[in-house]
């Protein structure tokens, strides 16, 4: 296996619909957030105040990614940041991610995807603001672990041999990315998605420096802060026995859906319902449970759309859901 090996329905014509309408209205909102300048942050409140939720996207993708979630946790009063997650490497995309946590007021959830969770993993370490943690398919590296190998073990992840290594120059110097073949994109990232979605996500997707998944994780905020796992049963980028393994590691609150690796775009009611649980302290309406590790300790050894295409996108699945809705009367 190489370094890049680590990672990774409301259905019918409303599903569709509506994450192209979440994609194209939210797209300044969730994008926005990047940068720290007028960062926005939760308001000043009582003990009732609502946390605010910070996502961090995986590779191949951008904030856009989780904007049919953002949608429904700002319906619901959540202060929301959806962050630009640099890519450039864990050491470097978790300092920054870290560092925008500064700027935000009051208690955080912090919710990481794919790569994005071993970004939070390491940000959230020592923060004591953060107060939970949620992986949406993702990966969480105990200590010491190297991000490409430690779901070398599992079967049923196929993103290594859907990789393609493009080479890069830029003011440091030289260096390689990683980018999903368009032509696989799909099958291994989005299998439950429009195919128009998936082309468009395929076609603006941002690439990670491989680089990154040679890097050795250094820290674990799973060990010391509560955390909510969703295990994504149909995911062929990062393998589900992985994903169950490391919630049950983290004796995380773990649920179970059949979702291809974007579950934020496919299920975005049961990872937004996750993410209240997690703000809430609870279990997901019974079918979640605490993860059981044999001992009595946790240390047993995370795609966005540019503006542009996303209108494009946008209005392809608005026609899409409208044919779907013709055909049907």
């Amino acid at each position: 296996m190489t370094d890049s090996s680590a990672l990774g329905p409301r259905s019918g014509a409303r599903r569709v619909g509506a994450i192209a309408a979440a994609l194209t209205v939210t797209m300044f909102a969730a994008a926005g957030p990047a940068a720290a300048d007028g960062m926005p942050t939760a308001p000043e409140g009582g003990a009732g105040a609502k946390p605010t939720v910070v996502m961090v996207h995986g590779a191949f993708a951008d904030a856009l990614s989780w904007a049919s979630v953002v949608e429904r946790l700002q319906s619901d009063g959540f202060p929301v940041v959806s962050a630009s997650n640099p890519l450039r490497g864990l050491a470097n995309d978790s300092a920054y991610i870290a560092s925008l946590l500064e700027t935000i007021k009051g208690p955080i959830v912090m919710v990481g995807h794919s790569y994005g969770g071993a970004v939070i993993s390491h940000a959230a370490a020592g923060n004591s603001r953060v107060k939970s943690l949620v992986y949406i398919s993702a990966l969480m590296p105990e200590k010491g672990e190297i991000l490409g190998r430690i779901a070398e073990k599992f079967v049923g992840g196929r993103l290594n041999d859907a990789l393609r290594n493009m080479p890069f120059q830029d003011a440091d110097g030289r260096g390689t990315d990683l980018y999903v073949d368009p032509e696989k994109f799909a099958g291994v990232l989005a299998g439950d998605l429009p195919a128009a979605a998936a082309a468009a996500m395929a076609a603006a997707q941002r690439p990670i420096v491989a680089s990154a998944f040679s890097e050795r994780a250094t820290k674990a905020a799973w060990k010391k802060i509560p955390s909510w796992a969703l295990v994504a049963k149909n995911d062929k980028a990062l393998a589900p026995d992985y994903e169950r393994f490391a919630a049950k590691r983290a004796r995380s609150h773990t649920v179970e859906i059949p979702s291809s690796h974007m579950a934020m775009l496919s299920h975005p009611d049961a990872v937004a319902q996750l993410i209240r649980d997690a703000a809430a302290g609870r279990a997901s309406d019974g079918k979640a449970s605490l993860a059981a590790t044999g001992t009595d300790t946790r240390v047993l050894t995370g795609l966005g759309v540019a503006a542009a295409v996303t209108v494009l996108a946008g209005a392809g699945l608005v026609a899409i859901a409208r044919k779907r809705r013709d055909a049907t009367h």
